[in-house]
């Protein structure tokens, strides 16, 4: 089980089933979870998957963690201006910061510090802190812009991980893509998961 402290944010790129799974899998793995969504990700929520998340955030808080099987005050949910959140200060506790999935309109703000809004703050301050950012992007193509945004972002020190799944595990299902996306940021978070197997290893052992 993880002690950790991860905040994850979604914003509004296709691939909601990403961030919907990352965060089950951070409940599971007993992590305290600070969450925010954009506008924009509630809309594409509703568009992509069966979740129906209600309006205010106490509501959400709620709702998540009937839907997980949260323990109490496990995932906390902030509002986009709700400045007092943890995430919001270099003194909060946390020890990595996932967006998930990543509009391209974040990563730019990410890449020039905007801070307009609770999310681009979080990741504003986890870069400053030197503490681990992972962005999802979804976008394809991508243009030259979005490419210099996210070579800003690394060269700063944070992670571009893209929703990219392989196809070496022999997926049958849509959810077995959406898990090697989910396996390969639990990895870089050191979350231990047992949705896809190390490379050279097979569900029963390693290859011969």
């Amino acid at each position: 089980m993880s002690e950790k402290t991860i905040a994850l944010a979604m914003t509004g790129a296709s691939g909601a089933a990403y961030g919907m799974r990352l965060l089950q899998q951070l409940v599971a793995a007993d992590c305290q979870i600070y969450f925010m969504i954009s506008k924009a990700a509630q809309m594409v929520l509703a568009l992509e998957t069966e979740f129906r998340l209600p309006a205010r955030e106490r509501a959400q808080q709620s709702y998540l963690g009937e839907s997980f099987g949260a323990r109490e005050g496990q995932i906390r949910v902030f509002a986009k201006e709700d400045w007092m959140a943890p995430v919001a200060s270099g003194s909060g506790a946390l020890d990595a910061m996932v967006i998930c999935p990543a509009s391209t309109g974040v990563i730019s703000a990410v890449a020039t510090g905007a801070s307009n809004n609770l999310i681009e703050r979080a990741a504003d301050v986890a870069l400053k802190e030197r503490r681990q950012l992972l962005l999802v992007p979804r976008e394809s193509p991508v243009s030259a812009i979005h490419l210099e945004n996210m070579l800003a972002i690394t060269r700063m020190g944070g992670i571009i991980v893209p929703a990219s799944p392989g196809f070496y595990h022999r997926p049958e299902q849509v959810s077995d893509m959406v898990d090697f996306v989910v396996a390969r940021v639990l990895n870089l978070l050191k979350i231990p998961q047992t949705l896809l197997p190390p490379w050279g290893y097979k569900l029963s052992g390693p290859s011969s």
